[in-house]
């Protein structure tokens, strides 16, 4: 089953319209719709604010990666200001989702 997002009004995809495309599609009503969205959601935050990564097959992975301080510097002074560590999260696609975006990006899709 696919799901088509031709008919979103903005170029970004939301929560909202997800709970919305499994209402329409799945045929869930909204509220367990927006539910179940808000569910997957908490349980992927949830694990890497535990520090676990998140790996979704065919789509990515949510990596945390901890950043060791460093200075920087502010560009408007030159002033050097030290940047503490902090924990930052990553995403990397899978081989198989950039096939599909360099797909659609080529012009030679059908």
């Amino acid at each position: 089953m696919g799901f088509t997002v031709e008919s979103l009004e903005t170029p970004a995809l939301t929560k909202a319209q997800l709970a919305e495309l499994l209402f329409e599609q799945i045929g869930l009503n909204k509220r367990e719709s927006k539910d179940m969205i808000d569910a997957f959601f908490d349980l992927i935050s949830g694990s890497l604010v535990e520090g676990k990564d998140v790996k979704i097959s065919g789509f990515g992975n949510f990596q945390i990666r901890t950043k060791a301080p460093r200075p920087g510097r502010n560009p408007r002074t030159g002033e050097t200001i030290p940047i503490k560590a902090r924990r930052v999260v990553t995403f990397h696609a899978s081989h198989k989702l950039k096939e599909q975006i360099q797909g659609q990006g080529s012009g030679d899709a059908a």
